[in-house]
């Protein structure tokens, strides 16, 4: 999956993650300071990934979804570098990773942010702790109410 806008891209391809670009971030914020480098290659190896691409091809934000890719996702490590911010790349960025084919349909998706509460409400995540959202799917809405089934 890529998607283009302005001479940006996203890509979901974990082949085009610069994972010495992600770890480089990742290692400063504030959500996985001093995070080895093997161990954001790891994460990025087990996850479903997206790099945000500038128009000289360099990787300038990220993010990924831990998920079963059939009723749930964690998402983390977003973050657009702060030089490209303020063009509603990040905006972009989750809107890229909540339309992926293997995101939809799941009963929840979750995620933790200390300052980045408004950038997730905008999608429908719902706060359910100092840090926590949520984004959940009514299981009836999904497949059907129990009752309902039973009557089939």
């Amino acid at each position: 999956m890529i998607a283009r806008r302005d001479g940006y891209e996203v890509d979901d391809d974990p082949e085009r993650i610069d994972v010495d670009s992600a770890w480089g971030y990742l290692r400063g914020a504030y959500w996985s300071e001093n995070v080895p480098r093997e161990v954001v290659a790891r994460a990025i190896a087990g996850s479903l990934s997206f790099g945000l691409y500038a128009p000289d091809g360099s990787q300038v934000g990220f993010a990924r979804a831990v998920t079963d890719r059939a009723t749930y996702a964690w998402i983390a490590d977003v973050y657009v570098l702060e030089r490209e911010r303020g063009r509603g790349l990040g905006v972009w960025l989750m809107e890229s990773l909540l339309g992926h084919p293997d995101l939809q349909g799941l009963r929840q998706i979750v995620l933790a942010t200390r300052d980045a509460h408004g950038l997730y409400e905008r999608f429908g995540f719902v706060r359910e702790g100092e840090w926590t959202m949520a984004l959940r799917t009514d299981v009836a809405e999904l497949y059907g109410s129990p009752a309902e089934k039973l009557t089939e």
